[in-house]
């Protein structure tokens, strides 16, 4: 698939998923601007895409922050001049804990990053998606499996990433007038450095711990390339996309 003269924006692209969707995205055709919160690990995204050097800017972001994602969409446009496509990927984790434990700082911290990092960022995109010709763009949300339904102790992550299903609707809906699509992808366990602990097995529902399947991140960076790939008179609302024995169908 060759998409020239687009122009997409990673959040999150310096690791995990967020690089595997840049280093797709590169190879699709798009010019990549590459946000995240350590330079080297964008450098290094970039370095495994093969991507030109005018093809791609790296902008180290804490997208938590108003004025860094400010400072990064005002970049994106001096070099691009336009944006077709925000994947709003960024978010953390923090300790596991049953919800009665669970502090107001790591409560916090989940919030700021998951949740009103993508609703910052994707502010930001509409300002330029509205104003630039042609007019329009796509946004697309990494939901999670935990979209849907909680792990044990997971309060902080579940609450941000069912919150992201509406951010997407919303969205979706505000974005009509301006020819803005937004869809989301609920990813389940694609191989990161941050699933390698279901390797050593995983809090079940029921209490047991057990080694979970994962499917190669790839698969997740096709499915965002063609959800990318469509004429912004279709859209992909929302696809799930996971390993297929993981407990997900059935989970509890």
């Amino acid at each position: 698939m060759i998409t020239p003269n687009k122009v997409a924006l990673v959040t999150g692209a310096g690791s995990g998923i967020g690089r595997a969707i840049a280093i797709q995205l590169v190879q699709d055709g798009f010019s990549v601007t590459l946000t995240g919160r350590r330079r080297a690990a964008l450098e290094e995204t970039a370095q495994l895409a093969g991507a030109e050097e005018d093809k791609v800017l790296m902008f180290p972001a804490d997208v938590s922050s108003p004025r860094d994602v400010a400072g990064l969409f005002e970049a994106t446009h001096a070099k691009f001049q336009r944006l077709d496509l925000l994947f709003n990927n960024a978010g953390i984790f923090t300790p596991a804990a049953s919800i009665e434990d669970v502090s107001l700082e790591h409560w916090q911290a989940a919030l700021n990053v998951n949740l009103t990092g993508a609703f910052l960022c994707t502010q930001e995109a509409f300002k330029l998606m509205k104003r630039q010709e042609p007019r329009g763009g796509r946004i697309i949300n990494n939901g999670s499996i935990s979209a849907h339904v909680p792990r044990p102790r997971s309060a902080t992550y579940t609450a941000t990433k069912h919150a992201m299903t509406g951010l997407t609707k919303v969205t979706s809906l505000d974005g009509r007038q301006y020819g803005i699509a937004c869809g989301q992808i609920d990813i389940g366990n694609a191989t990161t450095d941050m699933t390698e602990k279901m390797q050593k097995g995983i809090l079940q529902a029921n209490g047991s711990v057990m080694v979970e399947p994962t499917m190669d991140v790839r698969n997740v960076a096709r499915a965002v390339s063609y959800m990318a790939s469509l004429p912004l008179d279709a859209n992909v609302q929302f696809m799930t996309v996971m390993a297929t024995d993981m407990p997900f169908i059935g989970r509890g």
